[in-house]
Order: structure tokens, then C-alpha cells, then sequence
């Protein structure tokens, strides 16, 4: 007897099933792949490895706050400056917070003004961010000698739970690493894209073929994630 079974169907019986049929679906979907460049793809790939640390840090130090029996110490106090006589709570982290956020605005505008091969605003916006991310590196610098000088360590800590000291260098030491990291970066490519080394195909590092302003934005990429995950420890360690 001829086949009569429906098209829909017969398609049905020859598409694999389980485990198969979810690979091939991934496999078939090749235009996120196919459409970004290596470099851009390696980014996205340590970003990922690097938001898999961060979580650590940040679950361990929740756990270690929520199971210590030793009180924890008051962050609107720890981090207080006292200024003209007043106690001001928080105020360094605000301003730590504010000049870190306003560095994601001027990367972007630094990535936009890149793809319009624009030279000076790009390398202007690039310096300007990596200024913001050096005072924010300064400040932080600041916050440590003052929290050193008042006690803390990473194995004591006068205001109460010993755990505090070494989750507080910990974290914020490793993001201030990412911090340094990116402005050594931006400064790099800054001078680059003022010199045209994008345009005029002079050989260097990131620098082989002519027109890659892509590392522009993988920078700019870098950046916005260091700033994500500030707010993060913003949140977490010194408003909780």
C-alpha cells in the first residue's frame, strides 16, 4: 500500500529525539556564533568565568554573614567619614558608586563615537573613563588605609565578627584588581586610537589589521561589566 502518512508526520519520525534533538536544535541556530568575532566571542567567554568567581565571593561572604553567631558590624558606621565635625555614613562609598557609574557613560559614548572612526572623542572618552576608574582605585585606597588603621585585618576586626576583615579585602580587593586592570586597558587603547593605529594599519598589538575598532567596544564590554558587579557588592556588603 503507497504511504499515506501526512508530510508533518514523516518529518516527525526522522527528526532525532532526547538528548539529539535539543544538540541539533543549538547546532542549527548559528547566527549568534557565526555573526560575532573572535575577539568579541573570548570576551563574553571570560566575562562568563569571571561572573562564575564573583558569585562565589559574594554567595560565601552571605553565608558566613548569615551563619556567624559573633554580631556583624554596622556598615553606616565602619564606613563613616567624619567631616567638619559630622559623622557622614556612606559617604565615600556614594561618591566611590557615583564616579564608577559615571564611567559606564562615558564608554559608551567612547564606543559610539569609535564607530564613527571619530579619533579624538573616542580617545578623550576612553581617557576620561580610565581618570574616573583611577579615583575610584585612589578612593578605595583611602577606604583600606583608614579600615588598616582602625584594626581591621583578615583575621580580626574591632567592631565584632572577625569574618568581616577578610570578606571585605577579599572582595573588594579582587574587583579593585578588575578596576586597575581596566584602566592599564583603557589607557592602552586610548593611545592607540589617538595615534590611528586602527586606521593607518600599524602593526602592534590588537593592532594587526587595519579598521579594528572592534576592541573599542570588547573593551567598553570589560568595562560595563566591572561596573555591574559593584553594584552588586554595593548592595550586598555595604547597604545590607
Amino acid at each position: 500500500m503507497p504511504d499515506t502518512a501526512p508530510a508533518d508526520a514523516q518529518d516527525t519520525m526522522m527528526q532525532p529525539g532526547g538528548w539529539r534533538s535539543l544538540v541539533a536544535d543549538w547546532s542549527s541556530d548559528q547566527r549568534a556564533f557565526k555573526s560575532a568575532s573572535w575577539g568579541k566571542a573570548m570576551m563574553w567567554i571570560f566575562l562568563l568565568s569571571d561572573t562564575f568567581i564573583f558569585s562565589c565571593f559574594l554567595i560565601s561572604y552571605m553565608t558566613v554573614r548569615m551563619s556567624t553567631v559573633v554580631p556583624w558590624p554596622n556598615p553606616s558606621e565602619v564606613f563613616a567619614l567624619e567631616i567638619g565635625g559630622t559623622s557622614l555614613p556612606l559617604i565615600l562609598i556614594a561618591i566611590m558608586t557615583f564616579v564608577l557609574i559615571s564611567s559606564s557613560g562615558t564608554m559608551a559614548m567612547a564606543v559610539n563615537f569609535a564607530y564613527r572612526r571619530d579619533r579624538v572623542r573616542t580617545a578623550l572618552l576612553m581617557l576620561v573613563t580610565a581618570a574616573f576608574g583611577a579615583a575610584f582605585v585612589g578612593m578605595q585606597a583611602f577606604e583600606w588605609t583608614k579600615l588598616i588603621h582602625e584594626g581591621v585585618r583578615p583575621w580580626e576586626n574591632p567592631w565584632g565578627a572577625p569574618q568581616f576583615g577578610s570578606a571585605f579585602f577579599m572582595i573588594t580587593g579582587f574587583h579593585g584588581t578588575h578596576v586597575t586592570i581596566g584602566v592599564i586597558f583603557l589607557l592602552i587603547i586610548a593611545r592607540k586610537v589617538w595615534r590611528g593605529d586602527f586606521d593607518q594599519q600599524r602593526k602592534g598589538f590588537f593592532t594587526s589589521r587595519k579598521g579594528r575598532w572592534e576592541i573599542v567596544e570588547i573593551t567598553g564590554l570589560y568595562w560595563h561589566f566591572v561596573d555591574l558587579v559593584w553594584v552588586f557588592i554595593f548592595a550586598l556588603f555595604y547597604l545590607w
